[in-house]
């Protein structure tokens, strides 16, 4: 009776490992594309703010637009101030589109809004406080999840040894 139960038995388990196997194969195509859906949606992040950071912040500073020549003005750090925030600003923006300095741009942004938001509530009177606290969000977001890309010193120093 033992003999006719074991080869039951077997093909009760071989079929169950197999819907097993089938389900933890579907299961992990869906997490795949989960994965896939957040990566993309990332980057697509990641290209909207450096857009936003390039044309809608450090254009009008780099260009001298009348409004930035104003703010700058009255902060009491000219064109010199203006020039500089400009410019870490494109940097930053064009750092979000290299992979390996994602997250050191997102973070350095954060620490630029940080600045831009106690610059709004002391010189500015809070006028347009929010928008510094904003766009912090999204590019702690992408710092946080960008952090593995970082290259550490071992790579970099790999990288130059490869190059020279």
């Amino acid at each position: 009776m033992s003999e006719t139960t074991d080869p039951a038995t077997h093909v009760a388990s071989d079929s169950s490992l197999a819907a097993a196997a089938a389900s933890s194969s579907a299961a992990g195509t869906k997490g795949t594309a989960r994965s896939k859906g957040a990566r993309i949606s990332l980057r697509a992040l990641q290209i909207v703010l450096a857009l936003f950071y390039a044309f809608a912040s450090a254009l009008p500073k780099l260009i001298a637009h009348s409004s930035a020549v104003e703010s700058f003005e009255t902060l009491g750090w000219g064109s010199a101030g203006m020039y500089t925030i400009g410019v870490l600003e494109l940097a930053g923006a064009i750092g979000l589109l290299i992979p390996a300095l994602a997250s050191v741009a997102a973070a350095s942004l954060s620490a630029l809004m940080v600045g831009a938001f106690i610059t709004q509530i002391t010189a500015f009177d809070g006028e347009y406080a929010a928008t510094p606290l904003i766009l912090i969000v999204p590019l702690a977001l992408i710092a946080w999840a960008r952090r593995q890309d970082v290259a550490g010193p071992a790579q970099w120093v790999r990288r130059v040894r490869r190059e020279a």
